[in-house]
């Protein structure tokens, strides 16, 4: 009996050392501990009255109010900002992922002059910093405003089409290595089954690829929802976005940093609750079940 309890206590040969395992236990509390602390630091604040806040930080709060969760919408319109951030992100990403889809099936399937000149086309346009489209932008929205009387520049429609020349070439590319890696059979076998070009597409490429398709998704519903720098430009006080709406509880006299944080605790909830709905998606195998 003794022999056996000694064996069952001897460490396997592939076990890490102790001394491995105290420092990943400790870099990784470190590293929680730093990203969870702003967290803290923000709900803390949420939930102080604004005389706590604005004096030396606490870390334990002296009081406890929910008020500023209620003085939120009406110090600034928020619910209107976020009414118009919703709408410009989500056509934003129902766009990019629609025409993604379709420029990427026709790249990865099809074989046609200037294939390698569009794809690297595609992939440069990401080395170029946003604000370097800025006024280039700002401009020909003008010119069309002023030629067409369709008025881009101060309008939802106008700052999707901003952010879809951003999401979109990242989409497209993203989505062609994902089209890639789905075997060729499976579109041969379907349109042996009787369906064209686009009943491969959506019959079985689609279906295939939705880790990919919802990453894509999510790429482009997190780059226009929190954009500041177009937004604070191409925007006025009708379409004014989450964004560049929070700064409304910063006027001349003070600054509502409780409902700051407050705030910026309710924007933050439609991304988080749908990274943790789609989590799934992005982790899961790419064909996994797709060749049964």
């Amino acid at each position: 009996m003794p022999n056996k309890a000694l064996a069952g206590k001897a460490r396997s040969p592939l076990a890490p050392p102790a001394s491995f395992r105290w420092t990943r236990r400790i870099i990784l509390a470190f590293l929680t501990t730093f990203a969870l602390l702003p967290v803290y630091v923000m709900v803390s604040s949420s939930l102080k009255p604004l005389e706590d806040v604005t004096d030396t930080f606490q870390w334990i709060p002296s009081e406890i109010t929910i008020r500023p969760y209620f003085d939120i919408w009406d110090t600034v319109p928020l619910a209107h900002y976020f009414m118009n951030s919703l709408l410009v992100a989500g056509a934003a990403t129902v766009l990019s992922v629609t025409i993604a889809v379709f420029s990427a099936y026709a790249v990865s399937r099809y074989r046609f002059r200037g294939k390698r000149v569009f794809t690297v086309t595609v992939l440069s346009t990401q080395m170029f910093p946003g604000i370097l489209f800025l006024l280039p932008l700002f401009l020909i929205f003008v010119n069309i405003g002023n030629s067409t009387g369709v008025a881009l520049y101060g309008s939802r429609g106008g700052l999707i089409l901003t952010y879809l020349t951003f999401s979109l070439p990242f989409s497209i590319w993203m989505l062609i290595g994902y089209f890639d890696s789905i075997p060729r059979d499976l579109d041969e076998a379907a349109k042996v089954d009787g369906c064209g070009p686009f009943g491969a597409l959506f019959r079985v490429v689609v279906p295939a690829a939705i880790p990919g398709i919802v990453a894509v998704a999510v790429y482009a519903f997190m780059t226009a929802w929190g954009e500041v720098l177009f937004a604070s430009v191409m925007t006025n006080d009708e379409t004014r976005t989450l964004a560049v709406g929070l700064q409304g509880y910063a006027t001349q006299n003070d600054v509502y940093w409780n409902q700051i944080m407050a705030a910026s605790l309710v924007v933050s909830v439609p991304v988080v609750v749908g990274f943790l709905l789609l989590q799934r998606y992005l982790v899961a195998g790419l064909t996994a079940g797709a060749v049964k």
